[in-house]
């Protein structure tokens, strides 16, 4: 079996972690393996974990409590995240909105009186329910999506269409307004995983998720997705001192710290483009995936590039809302080898590799993340992702610490922690 190709220790069985013949126990199987990868890029797997990352009950970010189930953490009121908070002049789009919706109203027997607030994102696309009385084909229920130009719509509908074809579930367009930047589109429910998952159900839903990612990257081809290359890299990575260090904390980087971000950077980009190239999904996590018939529902994809094979399961474990204990994350990393290595996917044949290629690419995203969300909250005036800031400097620190090449920039952050200390931002 695949699974004691990489099995170099003794098992050791842990709570909330697989139990079949495949991958139980992974922590006590991989680590000597894990320990190998990093060792030869001068890591360590025997971290030191940001206090927020312990056991039992711990303060979030946001003064709420986060629930520790064993296996992972995530905030006492997921959903809270989804509450809409459109700005005035949003109420101009509105009403064209349902505008546009009067004209398909009778094709689709819409009840307009019913349109609501469905959700919210991190960009300016704002997404409605309404009822529809078009019978059993499209459901009681349709999303209406104000997507303002430059939002992708165009993008979403030929990323949705490479996901059917894929044989993933996704909404099926009915009608779009590309110049207007409104689309009607199937619903899919309101039960997000993040809003569902526990120590009970997080192995079948996150396999099932799994299994899903691997069915869309086997039909990746070159040339019909943007090319993740390395302009793109590097563009997102700036967010971080632009908008976290320069805007959010009122620091200014000396010759030496930009020269330890600039490595960083470096050898980030190296690594992503050294790997294999496929479709990538880019926000492949928990709160963009729906519990449904077919399981998984998949959301927000318009973002999809050609890019490295690890961003979609490291993005998937290393979240923005939820957190895995290291047992659990490595259990479903062990899954999504072997079953891409059984898809013929190119990941590689050394786990150990495997797993320092997900790390370094995952950090890549943190780092991206960090000033993304400062952006949000200081362009858009969109301050609840802030909270979430914590996680993403706890992922960062975790992995740069493991790697020789990575550790000037676990210092950096150290600095930069206590600069927010001194400013009074908490992160």
């Amino acid at each position: 079996m695949l699974f004691n190709r990489v099995t170099l220790g003794a098992r050791r069985e842990y709570p909330g972690t697989a139990t079949g013949t495949r991958a139980t126990g992974v922590v006590g199987s991989l680590r000597t393996k894990v320990n190998r990868s990093m060792d030869e890029s001068g890591g360590n797997l025997n971290h030191r974990q940001p206090s927020w990352l312990a056991g039992g009950f711990a303060p979030g970010a946001n003064g709420m409590l986060k629930k520790s189930w064993g296996i992972i953490w995530q905030d006492v009121s997921p959903l809270e995240f989804m509450t809409p908070n459109p700005p005035n002049s949003s109420n101009f789009r509105l009403t064209q909105l349902h505008d546009w919706l009067q004209t398909v109203a009778e094709r689709y027997r819409l009840d307009l009186s019913t349109l609501a607030p469905a959700s919210t994102d991190a960009s300016f696309r704002r997404y409605f329910r309404l009822a529809s009385n078009a019978g059993l084909e499209f459901g009681k229920t349709l999303i209406a999506v104000d997507a303002p130009p430059p939002e992708k719509c165009r993008e979403f509908v030929q990323v949705a269409g490479l996901l059917r074809e894929a044989g993933v579930h996704v909404p099926q367009i009915l009608e779009t307004d590309f110049d207007a930047g409104f689309m009607l589109v199937t619903d899919l429910g309101t039960t997000t995983y993040l809003s569902v998952l526990d120590e009970k159900n997080a192995r079948p839903l996150m396999r099932a998720a799994i299994d899903t990612l691997i069915r869309f990257q086997s039909t990746s081809c070159e040339g019909v997705l943007p090319a993740f290359d390395e302009a793109f890299l590097r563009r997102e990575m700036e967010l971080m001192p632009e908008w976290f260090v320069t805007r959010h904390l009122g620091h200014t980087l000396d010759a030496a710290e930009r020269k330890v971000l600039d490595d960083t950077f470096n050898v980030l980009v190296q690594s992503a483009l050294a790997q294999p190239q496929i479709f990538m999904l880019r926000d492949f996590m928990p709160r963009n995936l729906m519990v449904s018939e077919p399981n998984p529902g998949v959301l927000d994809f318009q973002d999809a590039v050609y890019g490295p094979l690890t961003y979609d399961i490291a993005s998937l474990l290393r979240d923005a809302f939820i957190s895995w204990e290291e047992a659990f994350e490595l259990d479903c990393f062990v899954y999504y080898w072997e079953g891409a290595r059984a898809a013929g996917l190119p990941v590689d044949a050394d786990f150990g590799e495997f797993y320092r290629q997900i790390e370094w690419m995952g950090l890549q995203r943190h780092i991206k993340v960090l000033g993304l969300f400062a952006r949000i909250y200081h362009r858009d005036g969109k301050p609840q992702y802030l909270a979430d800031l914590p996680r993403f400097i706890g992922y960062a620190r975790k992995v740069s610490e493991r790697y020789r090449p990575l550790r000037p920039f676990a210092r950096l952050l150290d600095t930069l922690e206590g600069r927010a200390v001194d400013v009074g931002y908490t992160f």
